[in-house]
């Protein structure tokens, strides 16, 4: 398995890991900072550097073969080096910065509009989530309320529960269309304090004011009982399908 470091630490940057197994353009490493593309969020992006001083750029960050494992996709298809190597690892920060900003913000979205989240991206610098909704919210109230809650500026905080009592407690899980990890015996909680709490296995920002400015920019009918929200940072200029 691949030690997630960045359950831990979240603002980490780079870190030292030992090569596990690697094929032509892939490296899985016994600990890595890259998120593994999963819950609506992408892949970390970066580089590798292995002791003599050749870069490898990751372009993508997926699960594994092997479960629980991560693996590394290298713009070099041809990469490859033996198990056991030492390699350092640096993430795109700035680029995973906006991924956690935008992914809790979409937490707050989901504690805005109460309605079962029937599908949902994360991108970078824009995201968007679907709701079982009959009738489409108000985009100017939508709006306002969300801004009011990053200005509140409260803690975001972690803590683990078992499979069982996650079972117990249905109600956690708003996401119809992406189950919460399981495997492991134990289900990850992120909470915004005193406004959201719901299983995640995604990285985050350690206080909602991080956010910044969002914008809704659009809420669409796709369906009967569908209706999609999406926004974006005033900056990012992109959309998401």
């Amino acid at each position: 398995m691949t030690e997630l470091l960045f359950r831990d630490d979240a603002y980490a940057q780079a870190f030292e890991a030992e090569v596990v197994a690697s094929a032509p353009g892939r490296v899985v490493l016994d600990r890595t900072l890259f998120y593994p593309e999963g819950g609506g969020q992408p892949g970390d992006t970066g580089v590798l550097t292995l002791s003599d001083g050749r870069t490898f750029k990751v372009t993508d960050t997926k699960k594994g073969e092997q479960p629980g494992s991560v693996a590394h996709l290298l713009e070099d298809a041809a990469f490859s080096v033996d198990s056991g190597t030492r390699i350092a690892g640096r993430i795109d920060w700035d680029r995973r910065h906006r991924l956690m900003r935008m992914h809790t913000c979409l937490h707050l979205l989901s504690a805005v509009i109460v309605a079962p989240v029937t599908g949902g991206a994360v991108g970078d610098g824009y995201g968007r989530l679907d709701f079982d909704l009959p009738e489409s919210p108000d985009q100017g109230e939508v709006q306002e309320k969300l801004k009011a809650l990053i200005q509140q500026d409260v803690p975001v905080s972690f803590r683990w529960i078992t499979d069982a009592e996650l079972d117990a407690q249905p109600e956690l899980v708003k996401t119809l269309s992406v189950q919460p990890p399981r495997g492991a015996g134990k289900v990850r909680l992120v909470e915004v304090q005193g406004i959201d709490l719901q299983p995640c296995g995604g990285t985050h920002v350690a206080r909602i004011g991080e956010i910044g400015q969002v914008l809704i920019t659009k809420v669409e009918k796709k369906g009967k009982q569908n209706r999609r929200v999406r926004l974006e940072f005033p900056s990012a200029g992109a959309t998401i399908s």
